[in-house]
């Protein structure tokens, strides 16, 4: 190769690299937002509002919630739908979701909100017995499944392990509204980690009856997520939608 080819094909893979790092730094515009177990993603109505009013585009993934690999791909069709680079984000369960699905090259950062945050061969029901709920929730206070194995808790029991800082006919509705979670979702490990290579953003519930602070913390230390900690239930997004419209907003830029 002559001194000049060399040199116009340095400057050629400089000048893509150049363009590949700009368009990594590039702000998102795009939202991508997956639901927790037994809510729907109507419960998000606050926090889409407000991405939307400041120029976010947003779009609610409702995933089956018949298991993981299910809830993966929904949440695949969702990015391949959008036109630029991708905030995911997660609440509880779908923690497990999008630390699988974010792998996909238009995800630019991760946000765990409450939520699960496996490493590669870990499973959503595996974490939660590292450092298990006083009250169990997810799984033994749960406390009722149905004969095909999907789960669900009594409005009692929702509304103190799962939103006790919501206000009581809110807390009843989404309780009633509840989206079933198949077992079998809660025991199907993850087969890549999008964290180890995506920025992630999480927001520690202090006062999370459902994935605990301890849990939240031990997870997020090891992945080197950057930590909001918010004082509230695991119904954060209901409670508490300014605070975790800012973290998604954070995660944008």
């Amino acid at each position: 190769m002559s001194l000049l080819r060399k040199t116009s094909a340095i400057a050629l893979a400089v000048a893509m690299g150049a363009a590949a790092a700009h368009a990594s730094a590039a702000p998102a515009k795009d939202i991508v937002i997956v639901h927790g177990a037994l809510v729907d993603a109507g419960g998000w109505r606050a926090v889409h509002d407000i991405l939307v009013k400041d120029g976010f585009h947003v779009t609610m993934v409702q995933e089956p919630n018949t298991g993981l690999a299910e809830d993966v791909e929904a949440t695949r069709r969702a990015i391949d739908g959008q036109s630029g680079p991708v905030v995911l984000v997660g609440h509880s369960y779908a923690g497990s979701v999008i630390t699988e699905a974010g792998a996909d090259p238009k995800v630019k950062s991760l946000v765990y909100v409450a939520a699960l945050q496996p490493e590669v061969g870990e499973a959503s029901g595996q974490l939660l017995q590292k450092f298990p709920a006083p009250s169990n929730a997810m799984m033994a206070a749960s406390n009722r499944g149905t004969q095909d194995h999907f789960l669900f808790m009594t409005p009692a029991n929702f509304r103190k392990n799962y939103a006790q800082d919501v206000p009581a006919s809110e807390a009843r509705f989404l309780a009633d509204s509840q989206q079933q979670l198949a077992e079998k979702a809660l025991g199907a490990p993850v087969s890549v980690a999008a964290w180890h290579t995506k920025p992630s953003y999480a927001i520690l519930t202090t006062q999370d009856h459902l994935v605990t602070p301890e849990l939240q913390r031990w997870m997020y230390k090891r992945s080197g997520a950057k930590v909001t900690e918010v004082a509230a239930s695991h119904a954060v997004f209901v409670s508490q939608p300014a605070a975790v419209a800012r973290v998604i907003e954070a995660a944008a830029k």
